[in-house]
């Protein structure tokens, strides 16, 4: 379905639990619980996130425990290696076992990106905040409730309206993750990537990393990934 194998640059074992902290919050016992943004959308049932030297596996609050024992099981026996599949390799085995509790509903997957220490600068990137929200009226209204939740808040502006917009979707205190989106008029010509590079530079003014991740089938958004040259340190997997 995905291809077969991809090679992965090093990312910092500590780094990578940190990305992943960021995407969601926990219970008491670190089940995963909702998704880490303002509307709280349930997690899905299982995130596995693979990198070069780590397995990192979440599991939702609902599942029995019983389950959530075997699935990590599953996932404690990915290999670790700079050149993995796109899919798990228990993938098989997990989905099988997801659907022995519940119908699975969606299974997604893809590539998580890093940008470099030194950010590529990107000039002309305006700051979005509520004084100047209004730039995003006709194009990004569905972003407008969230402004000041996902900051830092970049966007391309084109004749007084926001045409290519990045900003923080999760966020920790270690950890920024984008969330990229260009009106479809404005699309490959450079505007997203531009977008990126302004926010990714105002995350690191903050302290944090920036990270980057889409799905395989989104070759759009890798292509993006690819033109900022930013390094693919993980894969995703979660199903719901």
């Amino acid at each position: 379905m995905y291809g077969r194998m991809i090679e992965l640059s090093d990312c910092p074992s500590e780094l990578a639990r940190h990305r992943f902290d960021a995407l969601y919050r926990r219970d008491r016992g670190g089940r995963l619980v909702s998704v880490n943004e303002r509307d709280g959308r349930p997690a899905p049932r299982i995130h596995l996130m693979r990198t070069a030297t780590v397995t990192i596996a979440g599991f939702r609050a609902d599942l029995p425990d019983h389950l959530v024992a075997r699935l990590a099981e599953v996932c404690a026996q990915e290999p670790k290696d700079k050149r993995l599949e796109k899919l798990p390799a228990g993938s098989a085995t997990l989905l099988e076992l997801l659907s022995s509790h519940a119908p699975v509903s969606r299974v997604w997957a893809g590539p998580v990106f890093q940008f470099a220490e030194q950010c590529r600068t990107s000039a002309g990137t305006v700051s979005i905040n509520a004084t100047n929200k209004r730039l995003l009226w006709g194009g990004f209204d569905d972003w407008l409730p969230d402004v000041a939740h996902r900051q830092p808040f970049r966007a391309i502006v084109h004749g007084n309206r926001a045409i290519s917009i990045c900003a923080s979707v999760r966020i920790s205190d270690a950890v920024h993750c984008a969330g990229v989106e260009t009106l479809a008029a404005f699309r490959r010509q450079g505007y997203a990537m531009q977008a990126a590079s302004g926010w990714a530079v105002a995350v690191r003014m903050l302290g944090a990393t920036p990270f980057y991740s889409t799905s395989w089938e989104n070759e759009a958004s890798q292509s993006v990934a690819n033109r900022l040259n930013l390094a693919l340190v993980g894969v995703d997997f979660h199903v719901t």
